[in-house]
Order: C-alpha cells, then structure tokens, then sequence
C-alpha cells in the first residue's frame, strides 16, 4: 500500500513541526548562519560569557532538533524519496559543522580550576546545568585536547555512516522474496514477518524464516563489513578519550555505575535453568519431537484471538492504563485524537516502531500497526515512551528535558506491564488467561533474556576486536550461536540461520545500547508491582521520575520511583516474576 492511500486521521501531524518543505528550507538555512560559536573560544573563565554561551547553545539546539526531527521523519515515511534521505545527509554535515565548532568547549572547561567549575554548581544562574557541569568535572580524565576533539568532531559524519548504510540494507535493499498469505502472493517484509512468526501454520513459519534470514545470509558479508567497521569506530574513539574499554566508555557516557551490568549478567545467567525449562514446556506443548526457532514465538494456548483493529486497540490501552490516572489518560487520548502517530504499514516506510519529537511541540509515534496482541502493546509501549517525553519536556527547562537512554525503555515498559496485568484481571476465561501468561513469559524474555543476551555478544565482539582479532562472519556467527545455546538450552534445535541472527539487529549499531531493554524492564515490572500493590503514593512517586528528565543521573532517578539498580533486589524480584509466572502457567497447562 502506497502512502496516498492512507486516511489522513491514521497519519502523523508533521506539520505541527514545518507546514510545508519550504518552510524547512527557511529554518535550515536560518539554523546555519547561526552556527556561531568560535568567539566564546578561550573566554570560558569568563562566567558571564560561559553563561551567555550556554544559552546561545540552548537556542540552536532547539532550532537544529527541529530541523532533523522533521527531516528524519520524512525520510522514515518513505526511505525511497531522495529528497528526504538528502535532507538528512545535510542535517549530518550540520550536525558535523556544529560539532566541530564547539569542538573548543569540552577542553577548555576541562582546563578551569576545579574551584571555579564547583562554584558555577552551585550558582543558581546556572541551575539548569548543574548536572552537565557535575558531568564535566567528572569526565575531566577523557577530555582530549581541542585539536584533537575537533578532528574527532570532523569525522562524526563518518562515524555514523556505518549505521546509515545498515538502514538502507535492512529497509531498501535486502532481497526479500514473495510469500503466499490468506491465499495471495504477497512480498515478505519486516512487519508479515513479525505476523507469521505468531501464527499457528508451522510450514509457513518455517518458510518465512528459512526465506527472511536467506534474505540477510544473502548480503552476510557486506553486513559484516558495516558490523566490524562500527565495531572498529567503537574501539577508536573508546582509545582517543582514553577508556579502558567499549563498555567502559558507554556506562561513562549514560552516568551508569559498572555495578548495574554486573547485577543484570549474574541475574539472567542465574536464572537460565527457568528459561531451559520454558523452553522445554513449550516443545511438550506444541507435541514436537524437535523445536525449531521459528516455534518459539507461536502462541501455545489455541482457539484464543485477541485481535482489534487500530482504534479500538487504541481505546483499550487508555483503559488499562487507569492505574496510572486521569491526567494520563487524557494525554493517551488526546496522541490519538490530535494525530501523534503515522500508523500503517506502507511501501517505503521504516520498519518497526519509535517515538521522537523535539522540544515545544508534542512527541510523535511511527507505528506499522497489524492487529495482533503484540500490536496492541506496542502501542502502549511507544506512548509510553511519548509521554515520558511530554512530562520530562513540560517540567525540565531544555538543558535538562531530554532522559538519558539508560531510563528511555522505563516508561514504555510500566506501560506494557500493566496493560499486561489489567488483562489478566479483565477476564475470567481460563483459556485467555494461559494465552496472556505465555504472552507475559515470550515478553520477559524477549525484553529481559534476550536483550542481555544480545549485551553478551556485544561485550564479546567487542572484546575480542579491542584485543586485535579481525570480527569474521565466521567468528560472528560461532560466538551468537554459542551465547544462543546457552540462553535457550537444548530443547530448541540450534541451525545456521539462528547464528546469523546478529546480521538483522540494527541497535547493535548503537553499541551497548541493547542492555538497557533488560534493565528497562526490571526497573519497569517493579514499578508496576508498587504501583498496583500501593497504589496512588507509587504512581506520584513515579510521575516524578518521569519528570525527571536529565535532572540527575538516570539510576538516581529511578529511586525517586522507588527502585534502586545498583542493589541486586530489583534483578530478583524480576527473575522471580519470571518464575513465578512459569509456575502458575504450568499449573493452568497441567504440566
């Protein structure tokens, strides 16, 4: 389906942002001359000037969030346009001239005296930078000279080109053949994929994920290319700001202490023999003398259709939500009403789903809705995300509205929980409540096992290209494959295909971004537990870390909700929930 043949209610209002391509063209090039920042060079010692710096910055900030926001918007509405992927290639030289004029400010406030950069803390001229200056005196160690930073700056448009061309294999070029479906040949995207991997046809799961990961094998080793040489860019700059490692330099940059890591690792990997055993439950289940990866997403529990089409859906989210208020609500419905969201699939489009916005205009939401249970939390996930957004952006002046990533998957996990949770409650069918069960097991470990064990192949490629070793599809594949076995356990039958799984992740492109899912939703399944078990104290508690926006650092922010990373009770109790979860679906299944 063509993007004309969209109703207009199902599309997003991007015009809140520009009303026309012109009017883009207008701010662009206003956002341009104001790149100017070259004369505050050496003047930092100056408080005054450090001050008005600061909120220049701010100014442009705003001006060039909105310009790439509305550019990497079009472009997701149909990556076939060149005018759009244009417009995006020049908010990259923009972002990248900008870079490379500020590239004096990091080395120059790393050079004042420490007295002086604790006094401008605790100024209250400069209260919406405290934390950015509490940042600075921290980081002090990696800051490289300004020379060096600006030839770092320089290349910055380089360095995302790694990402750039994954997207354009994995949305443009990948070879996906036809498949028939409901008795029609239709093309094998992202979006059927997701589809068929849910239904009850075995021959076609197993066609549709012999002929996707073909698609992907087919391009393997320009894939690996672009993979090794973003790995590579990784090592370089964790080398030129003077890190001990990949990982070391990423939990730096999120204010994330290396204790969080540890606590989520040891978790989950204490924790596999209750995935074994799911696992194993599920080929008892489905009766299968061998259990196939295209297996382990079909539902276990038959004659259960929980489908809606997108409005109701929609209307059913708002419902499930009212834990969390009236406010809430209203905010959910007004996304709906004032047209947030772009919802249909459509030929071009990005695949999968986001929220993004810039400040003063309200967030947005890419969705390529199908009506499947997994559909229907996605659309509270991505307003979870949303809204995340509204609060941090309507309580945090611009310096401090944007979260850090470590807490983006938070809110839209609270969202998925207690949507979760209220259908449980909705319904007195047996039959329906071992269907939500086995949906809430496939979540936590989908979220929560799958994303760490995405984390484990990260560290590892990582790991072994800081040590020199070339990063071969071979080796890639061996070292997915093997962290696979480990996690999934041997009921599950471990094929090529599975092992090239790597080759079609596009967050890997973000390097340790992955992780932050599985300590997403262990902050999320214990704010949901408070909220549902305390009710209205838990949810102000709540509303202040969705306040918090960069206020402080995000594990700080998480205990004004009342949940603390850096101790192990929160990886606990979410392994606890998985098991205890398991237990009670084994008992309704009777095995």
């Amino acid at each position: 389906m063509e993007r004309n043949q969209v109703e207009q209610r199902y599309k997003w209002k991007i015009e809140d942002i520009f009303t026309s391509d012109e009017e883009w063209e207008k701010a662009y090039a206003d956002t341009e001359k104001s790149i100017n920042f070259s004369s505050y060079a050496g003047k930092l010692g100056d408080r005054d000037k450090l001050l008005q710096l600061l909120k220049d910055n701010d100014e442009f900030s705003k001006k060039l969030e909105r310009v790439y926001v509305y550019a990497s918007m079009k472009q997701d509405e149909d990556t076939r346009i060149s005018r759009y992927n244009a417009y995006n290639a020049r908010c990259a030289a923009l972002i990248s001239k900008y870079s490379a004029e500020m590239a004096f400010f990091e080395p120059e406030m790393a050079a004042q005296d420490e007295k002086y950069l604790n006094s401008l803390v605790t100024d209250k001229d400069f209260s919406d930078y405290d934390y950015m200056l509490k940042l600075l005196i921290k980081r002090k160690p990696h800051v490289i000279p300004e020379a060096e930073e600006r030839l770092v700056a320089l290349a910055g448009e380089t360095f995302g080109s790694f990402d750039d061309i994954f997207s354009m294999i994995d949305n443009a070029d990948l070879p996906f053949p036809e498949i028939e479906l409901d008795g029609e040949k239709t093309k094998l995207t992202h979006g059927t994929y997701g589809v068929v991997l849910h239904s009850t046809d075995r021959e076609k799961r197993r066609e549709a994920y012999e002929k996707y990961y073909g698609a992907y094998e087919s391009l393997l080793n320009t894939i690996t290319a672009t993979y090794y040489g973003n790995v590579k860019k990784d090592v370089f700059l964790s080398k030129a700001y003077r890190y001990n490692s990949c990982l070391e330099r990423a939990l730096s940059g999120e204010d994330v202490d290396e204790s969080v890591y540890r606590n989520l690792l040891e978790a989950v990997n204490g924790s596999l023999p209750a995935m074994h055993r799911y696992i194993a439950d599920r080929k008892k289940i489905l009766g299968y003398d061998k259990l196939y990866f295209y297996d382990v997403y079909t539902p276990l529990v038959s004659d259960v259709e929980v489908k809606m089409d997108y409005d109701d859906a929609y209307d059913y989210v708002v419902k499930g939500l009212a834990p969390l208020g009236k406010e809430y609500q209203a905010l959910l419905k007004r996304g709906h009403d004032e047209r947030w969201i772009d919802v249909e699939e459509t030929d071009g489009k990005r695949s999968g789903a986001y929220s993004t916005g810039c400040y003063g205009v309200h967030p947005f939401v890419l969705l390529n809705y199908k009506p499947t249970i997994s559909e229907i939390f996605t659309v509270a996930h991505e307003m979870g995300h949303s809204l995340h957004t509204y609060f941090s952006s309507h309580s945090q002046p611009y310096a401090k509205s944007d979260y850090k990533i470590f807490v983006a998957e938070v809110a839209s996990t609270v969202n998925e929980v207690l949507l979760l949770k209220f259908m449980l409650g909705d319904t007195n069918d047996v039959n329906l409540k071992k269907y939500l069960l086995n949906y809430y097991l496939d979540t936590i470990r989908g979220t929560l096992f799958r994303q760490t064990m995405f984390a484990e192949f990260e560290y590892e490629a990582h790991d072994r290209a800081e040590k020199g070793e070339p990063l071969t599809k071979e080796l890639l594949c061996e070292i997915y494959g093997r962290i696979g076995k480990a996690y999934y356990g041997d009921a599950v039958e471990h094929d090529y295909h599975i092992s090239c799984e790597w080759a079609r992740i596009p967050h890997f492109y973000r390097a340790f971004y992955v992780y932050k899912y599985a300590t997403g939703i262990t902050a999320a399944m214990n704010i949901a537990h408070r909220i549902l078990t305390e009710g209205e104290p838990a949810v102000k508690d709540y509303f202040k870390f969705l306040s918090g926006g960069s206020s402080t650092d995000p594990v700080s922010l998480l205990r004004l909700a009342g949940i603390d990373l850096e101790s192990k009770a929160p990886f606990e109790f979410a392994m606890k929930e998985f098991g205890d979860t398991l237990a009670e679906f084994e008992k309704l299944m009777n095995i």
